[in-house]
This record gives structure tokens, C-alpha cells and sequence, in this order.
């Protein structure tokens, strides 16, 4: 019975490699905020002539996270992109489905914009003023009750007597998350925290359904066309898409700051966040060029202070950051699935 066993995972192992070596172009999936970046370090790896240029599909963080956990094999994705850090039980699908060595790389910071068009007055927002407009379920008068605030003045008279409107990324997006996480969790007013009790962790970050919080999909493209022809409108997404379209929408600034390279690289801008994708080390060596893509990705020429990807948004790691990155590149170092 032991020796069935290892000649059948011998021939796992057989076909697996001659099916990924049947793909000679990697296949990278994931999220919206970093697939900007992974688009321009893809093209100019390609340019080079040693690898074919890899296939770059932005289907979210979450739905990211999916299809990268699926399994192994040329079915599945070799990169996934990021725009938060993996799960705890997105790591435990991926070792379900034989996914157990999965390399790390902290691309660099990213400061979710909260954005208008370019043409509308200026405006600056608390974390909790955003919670308020966004709730599902607000305190009012020491009782939770559904989100009454139809316009940013009923929140704060100091806001403008105009209708809420906010395009929000979907729930598979690592965006929400972060966003949950930087404005939903932290703005939750104390009073509401108290009355959720238990269960303010969840609570605080459910959304309201009423069609003043819109869903607007996974192309960040598409919220800023939206964004410059309703100059009413609200919508967040990565800092990239603030560079590459100052000419269309404008920043609003959240608690007096405004999101810029060094406020997110020193996180004093408060909605900065860092930015990842993944690698599965099973598919390196078999499908060609992953870790030469990865050497690229990482190099200073594309990372660095002066990189490339700086020049459409991306804030660069600090040294001893960058350092440590480039070292679980080079040396194709996994973290833990335990």
C-alpha cells in the first residue's frame, strides 16, 4: 500500500508539471488597486523578449484570493494581487486545495482616496462623518435606528446641503476591506459601538441599502468617469487612479490631510494602507519566467524611490521594508500556512 501511494503521487507530481508546462504565459488575477502597477511591470517584462507578457485579469481581492486557493495547476493562477493582506481562512482554502507554499510581497503603500469631481468645491471629512453617511444602522438620541441622513448636512450642518452619494467598492473588493477597516471600524461612533455590544465588529462595518451607498463594481476606471460627470457624487478607491486622473476628479481630505506620497508612506494620511501580491512557489520553475517577473517586480528600477511605479502612484516601501521584499523574492521565502 506505501509503495501505490508514492508512485501515485509521483504521478501527481508528473502530470501536474507536464500540464503547467503546456502555459508558457503567467496567469495573474486579483485586485483592482494593484492592477495598474502589475499592468506596467507586465508590459515592460514582456518588452524584454525572454517571457511572453503575463495575463493580467482584475477580478478583486476576494475573488483574487479564489481563484489563486483553487488549486495548483495549469487551470489555476500563479499570482494573485492584493490590495490587503491574505485571510487567516483564505490561507486555510489554499491549504485545502493543496496550496501550502505561498511566497509574500508587499508591493508598497497605497492611500484610498475619497474622491469628487475636479470641478466641485473642495471638502474634508472625519472617519466618523464617513461612518454616518454610510451606516447601515446610526445612534441617534442614545438608540441605534436605520441610517436616516439623506444629506451631508443632516450628519453635520458644517456640510453641504446636498444629497448623499457614495459609489462603493463591492464586497469582494480588498478595497472594502481596507475601507471597513480604516473608516468603517474606526469612525463607528462610540455610542453605537456601546449599543452593538458583541457584535460592533460586524455591525459597524454593514453598509446601508437604501441607494445612497451604490455599488459600483471592481473597475475603479469606470467610479472616476462617473465621479467627473456628477460633481455631487463621492467615490473611493487606490491613489493611483488620483494621479492618473487629477484632471477628472479631486481628493476630498479626511480629518484635515490630504492623501500625498509622504503622507502615505509615513501613514499620517489616515486611510493608508499597504498593497501585496502573492505567489504560488509550486508553479515556479514549471511555468516559465515567474521568477525572473518576480526579480522585476521587486527591483529598484520598478520599486525604488525612483522607480517606475512611483511615477503613476505607487509610495514606495521604506529601505528596511524594500530590503526585507527583495529578499523574499530573491530567495523565494514562503509564510507560515500553519
Amino acid at each position: 500500500m506505501k509503495n501505490i501511494k508514492i508512485v501515485l503521487s509521483i504521478l501527481t507530481v508528473m502530470l501536474f508539471e507536464s500540464n503547467v508546462q503546456a502555459r508558457d504565459q503567467i496567469r495573474i488575477v486579483g485586485s483592482s488597486t494593484v492592477y495598474p502597477y502589475a499592468t506596467v511591470v507586465a508590459e515592460n517584462f514582456g518588452k524584454t523578449g525572454k517571457f511572453k507578457t503575463p495575463v493580467i485579469e482584475s477580478t478583486g481581492t476576494g475573488g483574487g484570493m479564489k481563484l489563486f486557493c483553487a488549486g495548483v495547476g495549469t487551470d489555476h493562477a500563479d499570482i494573485t494581487n492584493a490590495s490587503r493582506a491574505i485571510k487567516s481562512k483564505e490561507i486555510d482554502l489554499c491549504v485545502k486545495n493543496g496550496v501550502t507554499e505561498i511566497i509574500e510581497i508587499n508591493v508598497g503603500n497605497d492611500g484610498i482616496s475619497f474622491a469628487h469631481a475636479a470641478n466641485s468645491p473642495d471638502a474634508d471629512f472625519t472617519k466618523e462623518q464617513l461612518w454616518r453617511a454610510l451606516a447601515n444602522e446610526v445612534d441617534v438620541d442614545g438608540k441605534l435606528i436605520a441610517n436616516p441622513y439623506k444629506q451631508w448636512s443632516d450628519i453635520d450642518p458644517s456640510l453641504p446641503s446636498k444629497k448623499i452619494e457614495i459609489l462603493i467598492a463591492p464586497p469582494t473588493s480588498g478595497t472594502r476591506d481596507a475601507w471597513n477597516s480604516l473608516v468603517m471600524s474606526k469612525g463607528c461612533s462610540v455610542g453605537a459601538k456601546a449599543l452593538f455590544g458583541d457584535k460592533a465588529k460586524s455591525e459597524c462595518t454593514k453598509m446601508r441599502e437604501d441607494g445612497y451607498a451604490v455599488e459600483a463594481g471592481e473597475n475603479d476606471t469606470l467610479i472616476v468617469q462617473k465621479l467627473a460627470s456628477n460633481p455631487d457624487a463621492y467615490g473611493f478607491f487606490g491613489y493611483s487612479y488620483l494621479v492618473a486622473n487629477r484632471d477628472k476628479v479631486k481628493a476630498a481630505a479626511i480629518e484635515g490631510v490630504q492623501p500625498s506620497l509622504e503622507g502615505i508612506q509615513d501613514y499620517s494620511y489616515p486611510i493608508a494602507r499597504p498593497l501585496f501580491f502573492y505567489v504560488k512557489k509550486a508553479h515556479i520553475g514549471v511555468v516559465p519566467g515567474i521568477d525572473a517577473f518576480l526579480k522585476d517586480f521587486t527591483s529598484k528600477k520598478a520599486m525604488g524611490p525612483r522607480g517606475y511605479l512611483g511615477e503613476i502612484g505607487l509610495v514606495p516601501l521604506a529601505k528596511e521594508q524594500y530590503d526585507a521584499v527583495r529578499s523574499a523574492a530573491i530567495e523565494l521565502k514562503t509564510i507560515s500556512t500553519n
